[in-house]
């Protein structure tokens, strides 16, 4: 590390991955120093420079060892000697301003290290809202090994509970969830007696008797009296709210299939639906899809975070559902990735029973079906923007349904042609914001660039998008899409013409559609029905368009004649 990239770090201040140990007034014990480390790397790692104060100011770092001066070599042997697991660190010796700084790189752990001298600190925001080292409990332990996958905190043997602790209803119920999943299920499970199926799932020890109980098996069939006393951080809030009026607050302490088959009821007899025909067909347009919902649902439920207080809470709104469940998400999951990450299930035990109960998508890729139930009826996708470091937080909006675009994507899927989520992602944003590039295509198939120009030009191929411009190209929806989707003006306004150039779009939009009429000169140029009547016998003299009919129904074709260009005279 060179003076100058240190100064570059010292600049930016402490954050999570920097902290500053100044020994201006007094030095930095060896514990001290190791304790430091520890607390960086059960965080996300970083930079540890010792003669460096809080605010900044370069004072220098003493020396450590016989001679006067600091061998990184042995401070790094210190640490690893000193730490369990040992850890591995790399050490500099990085002179500032004539004094010298000693700098740690220290690396993320992905399990928790403490020192050998049984002490565990991890980085957070301190008390005085600054990053500062805490103590590093237990139960967070557990999380961080769950987020990793180190660890399935739904398999943890639960002391004390027995067998009694479960409720045979809730068993089956889950027969009845495996029957009722239309071929979704392991219907080998629905002929096996209870103690088979909590076996067949890993939810007991047990040979010719039970042994032990795990997390799971109170959570999918434990007695409500039973969770609350072992599985206390088990809870589910469903509320409505009506600007700032609660008209429904209630708290759920049941086991989870449970709890889905009563949130699902109560989901049911609040959406509505409108309904659409598609030739001899009739489709029912729902506020929400039943689809995603139940598994943005279950998404809370099963990959929440166990070891932490709070309830997972599913709030109606005037004009859309939040889902929110307590811990962030697991270890490589971000936003701009969610639908592209390989499934990483902070509970996998609770997931596999979900899936062989018929309750969840089965190939891990749930997100997908949120997403595409959202855009195959025009809404907006599903927002995960509110999600932190602590709650995963997704928004379902709701309000009108695109009719038009939902009776395309009908259409197309009884055509044998369905629509992928990337497909809908980009026809979604074309359709609202009438144009993107590559950049913002990858940005929202969270792809590459190279990737999601294929995508396009493949969308190009279909019919479904038109290409526009040479260096810098665009794409837009095709004439025939907009003719689907019942807005043919939209294409010209797409193509880009200005206001003014209304000649030209009126032309363009004829000879793209065969036709055109006053009442669609109205609407496409913005026009009252005398000026666009006006502009077509314009166009009709000019030997541009010719009428077929008369008054308000006649209609116009386009002659194949091109306008002459004008020469503009000059005066001798």
């Amino acid at each position: 590390m060179t003076e100058a990239e240190l100064l570059e770090v010292i600049a930016g201040g402490e954050s999570f991955t920097v902290e500053f140990k100044g020994e201006g007034r007094q030095p930095l014990s060896d514990r001290d120093l190791v304790e430091a480390v520890v607390c960086l790397a059960n965080g996300e790692g970083g930079l540890l420079l010792v003669g460096v104060e809080d605010d900044g100011t370069v004072t220098g770092a003493r020396p450590r060892h016989e001679g006067g001066f600091t061998d990184p070599r042995r401070v790094q042997a210190l640490i690893a000697n000193q730490t369990r697991p040992s850890l591995a660190t790399r050490v500099y010796s990085v002179e500032v301003h004539g004094k010298m700084v000693l700098a740690i790189d220290v690396p993320r752990s992905s399990v928790p290290v403490g020192t050998t001298e049984g002490k565990y600190l991890r980085r957070a925001i301190g008390g005085r809202g600054e990053p500062a080292c805490v103590p590093y409990h237990f139960h967070e332990m557990q999380a961080r090994l769950a987020n990793g996958g180190a660890q399935d905190y739904s398999a943890l043997r639960v002391p004390g509970a027995t067998w009694e602790d479960l409720d045979p209803l809730e068993f089956e119920r889950f027969r009845r969830f495996v029957r009722e999943s239309a071929g979704l299920g392991d219907r080998s499970l629905v002929t096996m007696p209870d103690l088979e199926i909590a076996k067949a799932l890993g939810l007991v020890e047990a040979n010719h008797e039970v042994r032990a109980l795990r997390v799971g098996a109170l959570l999918l069939f434990g007695k409500e009296e039973s969770i609350r006393r072992f599985v206390p951080t088990h809870e589910v809030a469903f509320q409505v709210l009506s600007d700032t009026r609660v008209v429904v607050n209630d708290f759920f302490r049941w086991p989870l299939l449970r709890v889905m088959d009563e949130i699902m009821t109560r989901f049911r007899a609040r959406n509505s639906h409108e309904e659409i025909t598609s030739g001899l067909i009739r489709l029912g347009i729902p506020d929400y899809s039943e689809e995603g919902f139940r598994e943005a649902l279950a998404n809370a439920i099963l990959h929440r975070d166990y070891t932490r207080l709070g309830a997972v809470h599913v709030q109606w709104l005037t004009d859309q559902i939040k889902i929110s469940n307590p811990g962030g998400f697991p270890e490589g999951i971000r936003l701009d990735n969610l639908l592209v990450a390989p499934p990483r299930p902070r509970n996998p035990l609770l997931v596999d029973a979900f899936k062989r109960a018929g309750v969840v998508e089965r190939t891990g890729r749930g997100i997908d079906l949120i997403f595409e139930s959202q855009l195959r009826y025009g809404r907006p996708a599903p927002d995960y923007t509110l999600s932190s470091a602590t709650d995963v937080v997704v928004i379902l909006p709701g309000g009108p349904a695109n009719l038009q675009f939902a009776r395309f994507v009908v259409e197309q899927s009884l055509q044998g042609r369905p629509l992928s989520v990337e497909d809908l992602l980009i026809l979604n944003e074309i359709e609202r914001t009438r144009g993107l590039d590559a950049k913002r295509a990858a940005e929202l198939i969270q792809r590459s660039e190279t990737a999601a120009r294929a995508h396009l030009n493949h969308m190009v191929e279909r019919g479904f998008l038109e290409m526009r411009g040479e260096r810098k190209v665009s794409y837009h929806l095709s004439a025939a899409l907009y003719r689907a989707l019942g807005e043919p003006a939209q294409y010209v306004r797409a193509r880009g013409f200005e206001p003014i150039q209304h000649d030209q779009m009126v032309l363009q939009y004829a000879r793209k559609h065969g036709t055109i009429s006053r009442k669609e000169v109205s609407e496409l140029c913005q026009l009252a029905p005398p000026q666009a009547y006006r502009l077509l016998q314009r166009l009709v003299h000019r030997g541009e368009l010719l009428m077929e009919g008369k008054g308000r129904t006649a209609i116009y074709r386009p002659t194949g004649r091109r306008p002459a260009r004008h020469r503009p005279t000059t005066r001798p």
